[in-house]
C-alpha cells in the first residue's frame, strides 16, 4: 500500500479512538456510523480488505485486480469504473453499491449480495456468481445473458435462488 494511505488509515484509527473513547462527538463532529473512507483513483493491487466494514466507502477508478473483499461490508460503497479483475468478493454485501462502468471480470462473487446496486455499463466476463443475488440490480441486457448462462445456487444469507434474481428465462 502506499504511504498515503497508511497515513489515512492512521488518521482514521485516531478518529475513531478519539470519538469512540473520549466521547467528544459533538466537538469534533463524529458520527456514530462507520468510518467512511476515499480510495478514489488509489493503486491497490492484492490488497486485502476482507471482512472490514467499508459502508459507504469510495473506490472510484481504483484498481483493485486480485483484492480481497470477501465477506467485507460494501453496502453503498462506490466502485464507478474500477478494476475489479479476478477480485475476490466471495459472501460480500454489495447491496445498494455504485457498480457502473467497473471491470468484474474473472471477479469470484460467491455468495454476494448485490441488492439494489447500480451496474449499468458494469463488465462481468468469467466472473464466478454461485450463489450471488442480484435482485433489484440496474444491469446491461446482454451482460444479464451472459450471467444467465453461468448462474447457479442460491444465496445462503437472502435464500433467493441466483437465477431468479436475474430473470433468466
Amino acid at each position: 500500500m502506499t504511504k498515503r494511505l497508511s497515513v489515512r488509515v492512521w488518521t482514521s484509527v485516531l478518529s475513531v479512538v478519539l470519538c469512540g473513547l473520549l466521547g467528544i462527538t459533538a466537538i469534533i463532529g463524529c458520527a456514530p456510523t462507520a468510518l467512511a473512507l476515499e480510495y478514489n483513483k488509489e493503486i491497490l493491487v492484492e490488497s486485502d480488505f476482507s471482512g472490514r466494514d467499508l459502508t459507504d466507502s469510495s473506490f472510484t477508478k481504483a484498481n483493485l485486480k486480485k483484492s480481497n473483499f470477501s465477506k467485507a461490508n460494501l453496502s453503498g460503497v462506490s466502485f464507478f469504473a474500477a478494476n475489479l479483475e479476478s477480485a475476490n468478493f466471495e459472501g460480500a454485501n454489495l447491496s445498494n453499491a455504485t457498480l457502473d462502468s467497473a471491470r468484474f471480470m474473472k471477479a469470484n462473487l460467491t455468495n454476494a449480495v448485490l441488492e439494489g446496486a447500480f451496474a449499468a455499463n458494469a463488465k462481468f466476463d468469467g466472473a464466478i456468481v454461485d450463489g450471488a443475488d442480484f435482485t433489484d440490480v440496474l444491469l446491461r441486457p446482454d451482460e444479464q445473458k451472459k450471467l444467465c448462462k453461468v448462474a447457479k445456487g442460491v444465496n445462503p444469507t437472502t435464500g433467493r435462488d441466483t437465477r431468479d434474481t436475474l430473470f433468466c428465462p
